[in-house]
């Protein structure tokens, strides 16, 4: 009996291998047919990456061939001849192969052809095109990944992933230490020059606040609300020369929910003011806190000797500020302004205009400086600053330095992509500046993904590409958005358990210190009443 036993053991390991040796054949070792019949027309493919530059270190660009067909052969090659075929639709390309490719395309271009079959008779679609860059992309991405309920926080994570590859961990989970119904918020993870010193932060709201910051493997958790503050620190700015100085907004927000609008929800700043913290001091001092302002979205610039913000000139007509914005909320235009800093005095200057947006019936929003110091990027629609849910934004740039007082309000200013690309919103540069990563709400509206484009030396981002996975079909599965993403060039340090246990740990109080203006200016406080009456809902959001 064991005789038996053993040799049908051996027979089925036996067929076993052999049918893995076929599946690996059909996959990796396809041809490409010798008699296709040429189609006038480009393959529909997801995700369609067509014309888009690509870094010469980002992870495989598998594509679903959604032409019907019986089989499938995508040829990945390069002007020497270099090649990768696939014979699976989607296509699974090998880590090693594919960065052999592109290290061939480097400073060139990728091309693919795709081949399909139908009735025993092979066509071939026009060829796809990647122009790929010289320059390397950040090796790595952060981002909040959410469930796009507006009103349930539960089940946040803040992720990391490998741009080169597509691993991808969590660095925090904020059901980590829920309590039954007691549970948190967390959002914003930023890193001061794309963590080139191992510095981040972000936030945990609601049970155990705080703002926990990172400095390599050890963390901290602080609290930067004050009595003479409006709120916690919401959206923060690391200055790129001292690591102990983070410029931050502090924000009111709430949502009001549209019954007709497709947009859905307005994310409104019913308060906002600017902030900086000093971390060697723990000490908190104001920056603009102007009574008739809305504050919001700070950014340096890469010296460190300017403060870029955004600000809504609004002047409150009652006693409910609530009920005015509920419905008053288009008429919110938010201008981009600066102010100087003085690194030994740790003082701010004067406010100066950059762009008048509200001139020309926009608003603008997310600043962000190029690290060459040469652009300002930033995201406009026609009105508000929380673009994430606004199907008119797109990103624009322009010299830094210019004003517009006394000039044509759109003077040295142009989009940013040449293609009409909607629901533009969150961005942020690479470390060298060439490669922009943002997000956008285009593919369906409701879900927001993240995009690529590379970023050249006359302010123009090329055709951007859909941020690879290891299926093409992964986004279509995800019911989720991401959220606030953020290049770095070296991971997060501390693991999950590590920042678990600082968030579970009191938050260290900070001290409120006056005003870090050169020249004072008054303060103001928001009074707060909400209308039970309006059709609306109204909680705490962040992006």
């Amino acid at each position: 009996m064991m005789p038996y036993i053993y040799n049908k053991v051996k027979l089925t390991a036996c067929r076993l291998l052999l049918l893995l040796l076929t599946m690996a054949l059909t996959c990796c070792g396809a041809s490409v047919p010798e008699d296709a019949k040429s189609v006038a027309r480009k393959a529909h493919v997801l995700p369609d990456n067509d014309g888009a530059t690509l870094p010469p270190n980002i992870a495989p660009l598998n594509v679903e061939v959604l032409e019907p067909g019986d089989a499938y052969v995508v040829r990945y090659y390069t002007k020497d001849g270099t090649e990768i075929v696939s014979g699976s639709n989607p296509s699974d390309i090998s880590l090693a192969d594919w960065r052999e490719l592109l290290s061939v395309a480097r400073g060139d271009t990728l091309y693919t052809d795709i081949y399909v079959k139908n009735d025993g008779h092979w066509s071939r679609f026009q060829t796809l095109k990647n122009p790929v860059a010289t320059d390397s992309i950040d090796a790595y991405v952060t981002y909040r990944l959410i469930q796009p309920s507006y009103v349930d926080y539960e089940d946040m994570t803040i992720r990391q992933r490998d741009v080169s590859n597509f691993d991808e961990r969590i660095v925090f989970h904020n059901m980590m230490l829920s309590e039954d119904e007691k549970g948190q918020c967390i959002n914003c993870h930023v890193p001061q020059n794309q963590n080139r010193t191992g510095h981040s932060l972000f936030h945990v709201r609601q049970l155990k606040g705080g703002t926990v910051l990172i400095d390599n493997h050890m963390a901290t958790k602080v609290n930067l609300k004050t009595d003479s503050t409006l709120s916690a620190g919401v959206y923060p700015a690391w200055h790129p020369l001292n690591d102990q100085l983070i410029a931050f907004s502090v924000n009111e927000t709430g949502q009001v929910f549209h019954t007709r609008d497709v947009q859905k929800i307005e994310v409104i700043d019913f308060g906002s003011n600017l902030i900086l913290y000093d971390a060697a001091k723990n000490q908190v001092y104001d920056i603009d806190c102007r009574a008739d302002e809305f504050e919001t979205f700070p950014t340096w610039s890469p010296d460190g000797q300017w403060l870029y913000y955004v600000s809504a000139h609004y002047e409150q007509q009652s006693d409910n500020i609530d009920a005015e914005l509920n419905s008053a909320y288009p008429l919110l235009k938010y201008n981009i302004y600066r102010r100087s800093f003085d690194a030994r005095t740790k003082k701010f200057g004067e406010r100066e205009l950059v762009f008048d947006a509200a001139a020309i019936g926009k608003s603008a929003s997310t600043p962000r400086v190029s690290p060459d110091g040469k652009w300002l990027l930033f995201a406009l629609a026609d009105f508000g600053q929380f673009h994430i849910w606004h199907s008119s934004s797109r990103l624009y740039a322009m010299p830094t330095g210019i004003g517009t007082e006394g000039k044509e309000p759109l003077i040295d200013v142009h989009p940013a992509l040449d293609t009409d690309w909607g629901a533009a919103s969150y961005h942020s540069f690479s470390s060298n500046g060439r490669w922009v990563v943002f997000s956008s709400r285009r593919d369906d509206g409701n879900y927001t993904r993240l995009y690529i484009a590379y970023f050249d030396r006359n302010g123009q981002m090329h055709k951007p590409f859909l941020l690879p996975q290891r299926s093409p079909r992964y986004y279509g599965q995800l019911f989720r958005s991401y959220n606030v993403p953020e290049f770095l060039v070296q991971p997060v340090a501390p693991s999950l358990n590590d920042l678990t246990r600082v968030v579970d740990q009191t938050a260290l109080q900070a001290e409120y210190a006056g005003s870090s203006l050169q020249v004072p200016e008054a303060r103001h406080g928001v009074s707060r009443q909400l209308d039970d009456t309006k059709q609306s809902v109204v909680s705490s959001v962040a992006y």
